[in-house]
């Protein structure tokens, strides 16, 4: 490629925006190192998340143990890389059925005036309680486990998507161009999802890059207190529970997991913020992107 020709593809403006958007660019650098070491923790070997040694209780970092050992001897900086790989499982799950059922019944709700009176009081009942306190009545219900935790998450912030798909629908449905789409034939299935729904994708990927920091939120709250990722299984939450009564003498074990955790959550929302600079129509259309 001539440098004409890779300055001239610079200057596009979809290219121009990501290059510009600085909180999504921090976002990802945050969120990738973390997210690597997970993916590929299970290739590291001397890893061992439930390795437990007696003789080795308490020790502050050193260079054998880099984030120092719990009170049952146990690795910090493996039972953190695995902590990492349950947060991410359960936020990435979780969103991926959130996005699933929140597009579905958010178009719905958005073109059918009926489905609108029925969905619309369905999401407005799950959104009467705190999402926390729901999240724990869920968790109470259906018992702690890692798929569950992932449940929980889903109902809960199911609703907010439902929302945000709705009003971009309901935005679209009077449009010229679903009008034209409409004489020639186009059916309400191929209309809905081909045609409307791509043009109201933006708010809808913002929406999820937060919910997925919220899902790594809620599952550690959940896990801190037993609801979540049952232990022995590594767990940000577990850990930090297990740390309580060591924040004096051994102040690594609660600060390592809760830095990972501020980290993961910073990144997503650094993410989410770049996302909806970069989708929002406004400001490309006064050229602030």
């Amino acid at each position: 490629m001539s440098k004409k020709v890779f300055h001239t593809t610079l200057k596009r403006p979809g290219i121009r925006r990501w290059r510009l958007n600085g909180m999504l660019i921090a976002g990802l650098c945050l969120l990738l190192p973390l997210a690597v070491i997970a993916v590929f923790a299970s290739w590291l070997s001397f890893l061992d998340p439930l390795s437990i040694d007696a003789s080795s209780q308490l020790l502050p970092p050193s260079w054998n143990h880099p984030f120092g050992t719990d009170n049952f001897g146990r690795d910090v900086l493996a039972r953190t890389v695995y902590g990492a790989q349950v947060s991410l499982r359960v936020g990435l799950g979780s969103m991926l059925l959130t996005a699933f059922f929140g597009v579905f019944f958010g178009v719905i709700s958005g073109w059918y005036r009926w489905a609108d009176a029925i969905i619309g009081r369905f999401t407005d009942s799950l959104m009467i309680f705190p999402g926390f306190v729901l999240a724990i009545m869920i968790m109470a219900a259906i018992g702690p486990s890692e798929f569950n935790v992932i449940i929980s998450v889903t109902v809960l912030y199911v609703p907010q998507v439902i929302r945000t798909v709705r009003a971009s629908i309901v935005e679209f449905r009077s449009a010229e161009f679903v009008d034209a789409a409409r004489t020639i034939g186009v059916g309400d299935f191929r209309l809905l999802f081909v045609h409307i729904f791509p043009k109201a994708a933006g708010p809808v990927m913002v929406q999820l890059s937060f919910g997925f920091a919220w899902a790594v939120l809620v599952e550690a709250g959940l896990s801190f207190l037993g609801l979540g990722t049952p232990p022995p299984a590594p767990s940000w939450g577990n850990m930090i529970a297990e740390a309580r009564d060591f924040i004096r003498s051994a102040w690594w074990m609660i600060t390592i997991p809760g830095g990972m955790i501020t980290l993961a959550v910073l990144g997503l929302n650094l993410i989410g913020d770049g996302l909806r600079d970069m989708l929002d129509p406004r400001l490309k259309d006064r050229g602030v992107l």
